[in-house]
């Protein structure tokens, strides 16, 4: 984890900053509306379960239900096209301004440091959920608890590293920000 850690803090310059945050801001702004609406037709008002910070395994064979054969290929087909795509432009665009703003704003002996890889966790279990979420989908109207529970607590673990990683970014970015408004001063 420290390997990682430090190569992200090496490879983070604010040209890949930059870079980052143009693909995520495209991301969002192009290929995300039209992902929403492409699965606006499969779950109508019920919504997607990649989308709560918390389900149970009920909820996701209730949506299963709901979606119908039609909607649950939809969604397995998205979970292996759209959100293989998704988790990596968002992680390398937090992985990467986390690092610089981490190196700007902390000693290299911190260990405050490694939150730079908050993302890639959630990253990580962004993949585990929709492996989980899409296998109960799949097997639907068979029914795997444990699958679908899997899916329930990756969803969270997710969101929680997710959200924390975008804390960490703000803490990171105002740590600079004071220090760089203290050197001024001085």
């Amino acid at each position: 984890m420290k390997t990682l850690s430090a190569w992200l803090y090496r490879i983070s310059s604010l040209g890949l900053l930059l870079m980052a945050a143009g693909v995520f801001a495209i991301f969002m702004a192009v290929v995300l509306p039209d992902q929403a609406a492409k699965a606006a037709v499969y779950t109508g008002e019920v919504g997607s379960p990649d989308t709560s910070f918390f389900y149970t395994a009920e909820t996701l064979f209730s949506l299963a239900d709901q979606y119908g054969e039609a909607g649950r290929a939809a969604y397995i087909e998205a979970r292996f096209t759209f959100d293989l795509i998704f988790p990596l432009v968002y992680g390398f665009f937090l992985a990467t301004t986390i690092s610089w703003f981490g190196k700007l704003s902390l000693a290299e002996d911190s260990r405050w440091r490694l939150l730079n890889l908050a993302p890639v966790l959630g990253v990580l279990f962004d993949y585990l959920e929709n492996i989980s979420a899409a296998a109960a989908m799949s097997y639907y109207p068979g029914r795997i608890p444990l699958v679908a529970w899997a899916a329930a607590i990756f969803t969270l673990i997710k969101w929680l590293f997710v959200y924390g990683s975008f804390l960490v970014l703000l803490v990171f970015a105002l740590i600079w920000l004071v220090q760089r408004i203290r050197r001024q001063a001085s």
